[in-house]
């Protein structure tokens, strides 16, 4: 595809560094999508447009004082709604936690804050993120972009459509019994489960919970390969 918003993430971010694009102005690029899009999909179901554009134009600022911050400089990006992310509703898709709001950022978030990541949104879950299709009493239902009569997969679907519909450069996802895997296959983008313990899931959990579930993973979901190993 042609539109740059289906390029993969580490195709953005090379354009970014040689400023052939700027942060803000793929930013806006992915926002004017979603304007059009998501309506229909229901992919992406928060997020803080202000607060990145401010870290997309001190992306901008940096780059052109030659500074770096990393693989994924400036890249626009959505994680799913379980991780704690820029002060974002992290619900699980539970009603009772429809409010739950927490100041900072989960660990995997902060990290991909450090590679150089415009994290703007989240992305849509089933309740406890417990389905291989992705609908909860507070979103509602994503659907595929593919087929909008159909499911994205889950856990992570709103995660994989967001991508497959071009409303969003990376994404975070988890994974126990396919919650990265198969939203990815149902959508037609790359996702990878990594092994059990090496990526951190601090911050992918509801209030004060710290223990991580059995063979329970967090991992990138991306359009290329390069970007499952850059997000890794």
């Amino acid at each position: 595809m042609s539109d740059i918003a289906f390029w993969s993430a580490k195709r953005l971010a090379g354009h970014i560094r040689r400023g052939k694009i700027g942060a803000v102005e793929l930013l806006d690029h992915y926002v004017a999508r979603i304007e059009k899009y998501n309506p229909a999909l229901n992919a992406i179901i928060a997020s803080d447009i202000p607060a990145a554009k401010r870290r997309a134009r001190a992306a901008d600022r940096a780059l052109k004082k030659g500074e770096s911050w990393g693989p994924l400089h400036g890249v626009p990006m959505t994680v799913k709604e379980s991780f704690q992310a820029l002060g974002l509703p992290t619900t699980w898709g539970v009603p009772m936690f429809r409010d739950n709001r927490l100041p900072g950022n989960a660990l995997a978030v902060e990290r991909l804050l450090g590679a150089g990541a415009v994290v703007f949104g989240k992305t849509n879950v089933p309740l406890w993120l417990g389905d291989w299709q992705a609908y909860n009493e507070i979103y509602g239902t994503s659907n595929n972009p593919w087929d909008l009569s159909r499911t994205p997969g889950g856990s992570s679907g709103g995660s994989a459509a967001a991508l497959a519909a071009g409303l969003t450069g990376f994404e975070l996802g988890s994974d126990i019994g396919g919650s990265i895997r198969m939203p990815a296959h149902f959508c037609g983008v790359y996702g990878h489960k990594p092994t059990y313990g090496i990526c951190p899931p601090t911050g992918h959990a509801l209030g004060d919970w710290a223990a991580q579930a059995d063979v329970a993973v967090i991992g990138p979901l991306g359009r290329s390969a390069d970007d499952l190993a850059i997000g890794l």
